[in-house]
């Protein structure tokens, strides 16, 4: 699928639709019926996407799969007050356990979103890609971009708890409920992928300068200039040549 395509999907879909349910439908469908479908639209996008479109079997769709089957049941856990904010964080919860726990097992949640990422075509390529990751500033820097991951998603759920904490405050089933739902979202889903987005790049920017700090330059050209790929390659056969 055409990536502009993809993310004009993924907002209509993603975004509009769940907000034009819960503001203009909840009479005419039932307030839980909108409710459920406007929390069910965006999963079902996302599994179709990954499972049925993209077809892509990894680590990184199975971990969007997953948070996307969670996001999924927890649609059908009816409350309000305290216990919906409490829902409504539980994406952020969930995060901050998993890229906390891959630290303190020192196995950083980046290292595999990276290897994912660079998706190597061959074992040859794989064996190259893990080798550099094991360099000790490399390894420093994914640590330190999960790092970076968690206190964002740390301080998005913080902020997403009092927010909803604020501006939810109708009963569960009735029309209020259902808009004061669709008005935190119209600011969280706006606000919070970009803050994503936003540490998502720079943990990027960091671990590829740091990479590039082990890989050789091309003569007459600046990494910048050089296939990523290239240039581990020449790594490798610097490596043997050295070893011999």
């Amino acid at each position: 699928m055409n990536r502009k395509v993809k993310i004009v999907l993924d907002i209509v879909i993603g975004f509009v639709i769940p907000l034009l349910i819960l503001n203009n439908l909840s009479e005419l469908l039932g307030t839980v019926f909108a409710y459920v479908l406007a929390a069910l639209v965006p999963v079902a996008w996302v599994l179709t996407d990954s499972f049925l479109i993209t077809q892509r079997f990894n680590f990184i769709t199975s971990y969007v799969g997953a948070f996307a089957i969670a996001q999924g049941l927890l649609a059908f856990w009816f409350v309000d007050g305290v216990q919906h904010t409490l829902k409504d964080s539980v994406g952020s919860i969930l995060t901050i356990l998993v890229f906390g726990i891959s630290i303190l097992i020192h196995r950083p949640i980046m290292y595999c979103f990276l290897m994912q990422g660079m998706n190597p075509e061959s074992p040859h390529q794989e064996k190259s890609l893990k080798s550099l990751l094991t360099e000790p500033r490399v390894y420093r820097s994914l640590v330190k971009s999960t790092q970076i991951i968690l206190i964002i998603n740390l301080l998005i759920g913080i902020t997403n708890f009092f927010l909803n904490l604020q501006v939810v405050v109708a009963d569960f089933g009735t029309t209020a409920f259902n808009q004061q739902v669709a008005q935190v979202n119209a600011i969280t889903r706006i606000a919070f992928t970009l803050a994503e987005f936003l540490g998502a790049g720079i943990a990027a920017v960091f671990i590829r300068r740091v990479m590039f700090y082990y890989l050789p330059q091309e003569p007459g050209k600046e990494h910048d200039e050089s296939d990523f790929w290239d240039l581990l390659e020449l790594r490798d056969r610097q490596k043997v040549f050295i070893d011999s």
